[in-house]
């Protein structure tokens, strides 16, 4: 079995984390680490020394493009649809 998590453990986490836990959640937690932790102690029992690290599980493959330089919208063509403009611009409501 895995490492004995304690209810002082989950509540120091949980302060570390800010979050506010009732007794019974800091149980209940307590008991999911303890599963958590049992999981990765069985992942840890096997043997991985011949399998090469995966960085990702597909080859990347088109990872980049081209840079290509096209005509771009005229000021007009792409305010045409704007519900309100001033000059070039789009006018929003302020924000603040």
């Amino acid at each position: 079995m895995g490492k004995k998590v304690t209810t002082e453990e989950v509540k120091y986490l949980a302060n570390l984390a800010r979050i506010a836990l009732t007794e019974e959640e800091a149980i209940r937690l307590e008991k999911d680490l303890e599963q958590i932790l049992e999981y990765v102690s069985q992942l840890e029992a096997i043997d991985t020394t011949a399998v090469e690290p995966t960085y990702h599980v597909l080859p990347p493959t088109n990872v980049w493009r081209e840079d290509k330089v096209v005509a771009s919208l005229s000021p007009e063509e792409t305010l045409a649809n704007a519900p309100e403009k001033s000059d070039n611009f789009f006018k929003v409501p302020r924000v603040i």
